[in-house]
């Protein structure tokens, strides 16, 4: 009989990371994929994406709405208990032997949690990770603590998770698997992106997408208006920009982007979603990537694209030399900008080496769920302590 591992996407940025290893478990005869949407996937304000995966070919098997028609504290709260009762409502009915999500998001933190009052074991991709500025953070470590098995992108990260007493043989070093989408994408040229994006390339291009600074009450606006006022220093610029996500703020920032936008319509313009393929290939085409996404981080290096990262989003993440880290202030932006569109530095991080690279990632997470089935999964942790401890 095929084991049946449940993969839980929330996200269009999160569904385009994951899709090569929904490939691999596909190809796979002795496994069956089963696949729950929810979060953003499901709201029209940001594209209906669970769109975008059944024209990929996959089959929906759950739609765990959770109405966000609000992004205050409690907006965001009701919807994670929306996302709890609903993903239990649905491992009830699909039976997985195995629950897989990667990040940190809240929708995450709640499939994990039903996953364990369900009594199924959950495995998490990007544990060890730190991001200061936003509740994310503790989102994700929480998730390891509700996780049975581990894939860590990096091996800091997996001595991170190893620090949280989760057994050695459940955490994995299996590399990013966010760059396979990379290594397998099929680049739009920039004539085909020009044209499904309404907009037509500069000289100089910026590839801009900033979220909300989830711990800090109030200042993602201040800190996204100093962005503003930084690109209004480059008039002669492209940009294009894509959505906030469903965080706390985050519509405030896509109705100012919005405003922005249509007052620089020659050398600006804003897509909701623009998918991985027509993301990863705007990336491409651009001279480089701004805000505070971890894409900035983790993607832009192997695609030899500096990066102009904004404040404490990513604090604590493992960075490239391509990276250039600033603060959420009009002047060092500014520098920041000047310095990313530079010839030399151009030049420099076309050789970058991006920490993340590891080839395979998405093969060995299959291998390693399905030998890890196969000889059983136990819900039952022990808490490992370091050696070395008093």
């Amino acid at each position: 009989m095929k084991k049946k591992i449940c993969v839980v996407t929330g996200t269009r940025a999160e569904y385009g990371i994951l899709k090569p290893l929904l490939d691999e478990i596909s190809r796979d005869r002795k496994l069956l994929l089963q696949l729950v949407v929810t979060g953003t996937h499901l709201s029209p304000e940001f594209g209906l994406t669970y769109r975008e995966i059944e024209a990929d070919g996959y089959k929906i098997d759950e739609k765990v709405e959770i109405i966000l028609s609000s992004d205050s504290c409690v907006g965001i709260a009701k919807a994670m208990a929306l996302a709890l009762s609903g993903c239990a409502e649905s491992y009830e009915r699909l039976r997985p032997d195995v629950v897989v999500g990667l990040g940190d998001r809240f929708e995450l933190l709640s499939a994990a949690a039903a996953a364990l009052v369900c009594r199924i074991p959950f495995a998490h991709i990007g544990g060890g990770e730190i991001t200061e500025g936003v509740y994310d953070d503790a989102f994700r470590h929480a998730i390891t603590k509700m996780s049975c098995l581990h894939f860590a992108s990096t091996e800091t990260y997996r001595r991170r998770i190893l620090q949280m007493g989760e057994a050695p043989g459940a955490v994995f070093n299996v590399g990013e698997i966010g760059l396979e989408g990379i290594r397998k994408a099929d680049f739009l040229p920039k004539a085909d992106l020009e044209k499904k994006l309404a907009f037509r390339f500069k000289e100089k291009n910026l590839l801009v997408t900033f979220h909300p600074l989830t711990l800090e009450r109030g200042v993602s606006k201040a800190h996204f208006e100093s962005l503003l006022r930084a690109l209004d220093a480059n008039p002669e610029v492209g940009i294009i920009f894509t959505h906030a996500n469903a965080d706390s703020e985050g519509r405030g920032i896509n109705q100012r982007i919005e405003a922005y936008v249509a007052g620089r319509r020659e050398t600006a313009v804003v897509l909701p979603s623009l998918g991985r393929n027509q993301y990863l290939s705007a990336m491409r085409c651009v001279d480089a990537v701004v805000g505070n996404s971890s894409s900035g981080i983790v993607e832009a290096p192997s695609l030899g694209k500096p990066t102009v990262n904004i404040g404490d989003r990513q604090k604590g993440r493992i960075m490239a030399a391509s990276v250039l880290e600033c603060a959420p202030e009009f002047s060092s932006i500014r520098r920041g900008l000047a310095k990313a569109l530079s010839v030399r530095f151009s030049d420099f991080c076309r050789h970058v080496k991006n920490p993340y690279e590891c080839r395979g990632a998405s093969r060995r997470i299959a291998g390693l769920l399905k030998k890890c089935l196969r000889r059983g999964i136990d819900l039952r942790k022990s808490f490992h302590d370091l050696g070395g401890w008093r």
